[in-house]
C-alpha cells in the first residue's frame, strides 16, 4: 500500500512503463513525490567536494576525500564517496551530499533490478548513459543549485580493460583515457595526475598517485580534506580490475597516506 493506504495491486497487462527500469515503475505508480520547494541557503547544504578516478595497468581506481562542508564550516569529516555499483563498477559523488548519496543508492538498485530482469549485467556503456539519465532527470533540481556530478569506472569486460567516464550537470558523458576529476578542488588534482600520470602504473603507484592528487587539491582547496593520520581518517579509494571492485582498507592506506604527507614539502 503507499503513502494514503492506497493498494498498488500487481502490473496489468498491457501497461505502459519500462519493465527494464525499477524507477519507471515507481514513477508510473505515482509512487515518486514532485519535488518543490524554494532554495535553502547554500551554507545549510552539506556538499561533498573531491573525487578522482585514474586507469592503471590492471585497471581503474576511484579516490575521494571525507570532508563535506556547508558554506564556510566542516559539516563532516568521515563522508563516503565512493562506492560499488555493481560488481564491475564504481561511482564518487561530488555536489550536494544527500541528493548524491540518493541517486547513487538508486542507481545500485536499477542496475540489480536490470539485472534480475535480463538474467545478465548491463555493459559499462549502458551503465555510463543509465547514469547521464538519471542526472538529466536531476536538472530541474540543479537550477536550484541542488547539483549532483558523479565520476563513472568500471571493468569492461568486452574491451578487458578499466574505463572511465565524467558527466557535467545537464547529463553530458564523456570517455576518459587516463584520469578525470570533479568537485571544488578536482583543479588542483587534475593538474597533479596531468604531470604524474603513466599508462604502465602498478596498484602501489596508483594507489600513492591517488592519495597524493587528493593532498594537493587539500592543499589549495579549504573544501576538501587531506588524510588526518591524528584521527586515522583516510580517503576512501577502490580499484575494479577483472576480479571485481575492491575497497581498499584504512589499513592498507595509513603507510602510503603517512609518506605522502611527510614527503609533501
Amino acid at each position: 500500500m503507499n503513502s494514503e493506504g492506497v493498494g498498488i495491486g500487481p502490473l496489468r497487462i498491457g501497461e505502459p512503463i519500462d519493465a527494464g527500469s525499477f524507477m519507471s515503475v515507481l514513477e508510473h505508480r505515482g509512487l515518486v513525490p514532485e519535488w518543490r520547494f524554494d532554495t535553502p541557503p547554500k551554507d545549510a547544504i552539506p556538499e561533498a567536494t573531491t573525487v578522482l578516478a585514474l586507469t592503471w595497468a590492471d585497471g581503474v581506481l576511484m579516490a575521494g576525500d571525507r570532508r563535506a562542508t556547508a558554506g564556510n564550516l566542516i559539516a563532516h569529516r568521515r563522508v563516503r564517496k565512493v562506492y560499488p555499483a555493481d560488481e564491475y563498477s564504481a561511482v564518487a559523488i561530488a555536489g550536494t551530499a544527500g541528493m548524491a548519496v540518493e541517486l547513487i543508492k538508486l542507481f545500485q538498485t536499477e542496475l540489480e533490478h536490470y539485472e534480475k530482469i535480463e538474467g545478465s549485467r548491463l555493459s559499462l556503456e549502458g551503465k555510463a548513459n543509465f547514469l547521464a539519465r538519471m542526472i538529466r532527470g536531476n536538472l530541474a533540481l540543479a537550477f536550484q543549485g541542488l547539483v549532483v556530478i558523479p565520476l563513472f569506472c568500471g571493468f569492461d569486460e568486452v574491451d578487458h580493460s578499466g574505463r572511465l567516464f565524467s558527466f557535467d550537470v545537464v547529463g553530458g558523458r564523456y570517455d576518459e583515457l587516463s584520469y578525470a576529476t570533479t568537485g571544488s578542488g578536482g583543479g588542483e588534482a587534475k593538474s597533479f595526475l596531468k604531470s604524474e600520470w603513466k599508462p604502465s602504473l602498478d596498484r602501489a603507484a596508483a594507489l600513492s598517485m591517488a592519495v597524493e592528487a587528493l593532498v594537493a587539491a587539500a592543499e589549495e582547496d579549504a573544501a576538501t580534506g587531506g588524510p588526518d593520520l591524528k584521527r586515522d581518517i583516510y580517503p576512501n579509494i577502490v580499484t575494479v580490475t577483472r576480479e571485481g571492485v575492491d575497497e581498499v582498507s584504512d589499513s592498507e592506506l595509513a603507510p602510503i597516506a603517512a609518506t605522502v604527507v611527510e614527503g609533501r614539502p
